[in-house]
């Protein structure tokens, strides 16, 4: 158990419960995107296929298609730079922790990946999902996935939810805390067990304009710089 945390959280949990209130009741709720969630770029078999799996990021939340989502702009951005072939798609359950996504996951039907990232952890934060069993839930998932996919899993760092402007203070100070503390779940595994993962650090989307109406989720161009980050590390 962090005692300072927990301790930080219980002193100030009747102003956060009021600030997490207000919150979920004022913010502007963004669908999933729409449009197929899948593509490729090029001609002729991929090269390399790209799944992405997660939560609100994977599901294209802020952007109206898929297309203009995380997934399809690191695939343009790995075809337009390398000249390959890149096939992609995305799955992604909005509002989810990492056991909603794998109770949900549909493994029988997921698609062919050379490289497959997860984004996730905004909403096990949000949910004080304990670190011990989050850590329990991602050696779960990469053990149902590992027969399919046998490459490491790219951990996308949780975002820094302290630079969160949509949310007051000191609610994003006490989930930045929190999303902090589940990220270094992500480092040690990749450490410890590179065989299974990988973390994977992008440049976090904190301009408002690159971001959706909402002010939490990326945009359209928030997607591209994360794509950027990302597509940096995997070349």
């Amino acid at each position: 158990m962090h005692l300072p945390f927990w301790l930080t959280t219980t002193g100030l949990s009747p102003l956060l419960i009021y600030q997490g209130r207000n919150v979920r009741r004022n913010i502007v709720r963004l669908p999933e995107a729409g449009g197929d969630p899948f593509g490729q770029y090029g001609e002729g078999s991929p090269d390399r296929r790209l799944l992405v799996l997660g939560e609100s990021t994977a599901a294209g939340v802020g952007v109206q298609r898929h297309d203009q989502g995380l997934a399809s702009q690191l695939a343009r951005l790995l075809h337009e730079r390398s000249g390959e072939t890149i096939a992609w798609h995305t799955y992604g359950i909005n509002g989810a922790t990492l056991t909603e996504l794998m109770e949900n996951l549909p493994l029988e039907t997921l698609p062919q990946a050379d490289v497959v990232l997860l984004s996730m952890g905004v909403n096990d934060t949000t949910g004080f999902t304990p670190r011990s069993r989050f850590r329990r839930q991602l050696l779960a998932l990469r053990e149902a996935l590992k027969p399919r996919y046998p490459v490491p899993i790219q951990l996308l760092s949780v975002p820094p939810m302290h630079l969160f402007t949509a949310l007051p203070s000191p609610l994003r100070q006490v989930v930045g805390w929190r999303a902090r503390q589940l990220d270094t779940v992500y480092q040690i595994l990749a450490r410890k067990q590179p065989e299974d993962f990988a973390y994977l650090p992008y440049e976090t989307v904190t301009d408002t304009s690159l971001l959706a109406e909402d002010g939490y989720h990326p945009g359209e161009t928030g997607y591209r710089l994360m794509a950027e980050s990302i597509a940096d590390q995997l070349n």
